[in-house]
């Protein structure tokens, strides 16, 4: 069973403190054996809210590290305090409340986005050049393992042409319910995608989110989903092998990153 931490164990005041510890740290080593991916990729999820430009910091060093064999591949997962970012392909006038939330420029594909409590981001650093030299087939792999998490939980998303990202509903109710803005580099992916799982759906009103200002930003809890960031992680470590199968497309990307 995934957990977001391990679960100290209510252990009585006779046992010593020796054993205690001991038992204690068995647990520890089972969630990390239970977070097991496979024996190149760890699963990682960080309680609370981590600061984005410390975590972005880690995650282009740990990228570096698996392009020269130094490190094994990594799913992180977490959430940051709220905050927007600017993709490679982010316009000046697509920031509405530059004062509102602090501002990062990010490497990532893409234009703004933002990033709070409640929404389940994912970074997703996989070495493409064993696992398959298609950026497109990446990103679909990635919209694929996102949709099939949302339908555990009875939502029904999907991709549209020409707009990347997670779309529910149709017509006026049609809404994004998840981000992805990816960067790779020597064919060693980061970045990776956001689900909207319960955030504060006013703090989007701060940008155009994805340049797209036209459709409306929803959440799993706006969709009547009570779902927490546990049963969320459980269903995207679940669908995680089908996503990693995703990657060898039949055909090859020879653009160079």
């Amino acid at each position: 069973m995934v957990t977001p931490h391990p679960v100290r164990a209510p252990y009585p005041p006779g046992v010593p403190s020796a054993i205690a510890q001991h038992l204690i740290d068995r647990r520890k080593r089972q969630y990390a054996k239970d977070m097991t991916v496979d024996d190149e990729i760890e699963w990682r999820v960080t309680p609370g809210l981590s600061p984005y430009a410390e975590t972005v910091a880690e995650m282009e060093a740990r990228a570096a590290a698996i392009r020269a064999g130094e490190a094994r591949e990594l799913i992180w997962l977490l959430e940051h305090p709220p905050l927007y970012t600017a993709g490679t392909s982010a316009e000046d006038d697509e920031l509405l409340l530059p004062d509102r939330f602090p501002v990062f420029r990010s490497g990532r594909g893409g234009r703004y986005t933002y990033h709070g409590p409640g929404q389940r981001v994912g970074y997703v650093l996989l070495d493409l050049d064993k696992r398959g030299r298609d950026v497109r087939c990446f990103v679909a792999a990635i919209e694929n393992w996102v949709i099939a998490t949302l339908a555990d939980f009875g939502i029904a998303g999907r991709s549209e042409p020409g707009r990347v990202g997670i779309w529910t509903g149709h017509g006026a109710d049609e809404a994004k319910i998840g981000a992805i803005g990816v960067r790779v580099r020597r064919w060693v992916s980061f970045h990776g995608f956001s689900l909207n799982v319960d955030p504060d759906l006013s703090h989007f009103s701060g940008i155009v989110p994805c340049g797209l200002g036209e459709f409306a930003v929803t959440s799993m809890a706006r969709l009547g989903v009570a779902a927490d960031m546990t049963r969320v992680d459980e269903a995207l470590h679940r669908h995680f092998p089908a996503m990693l199968a995703a990657l060898r497309c039949s055909s090859r990307s020879d653009k160079d990153s």
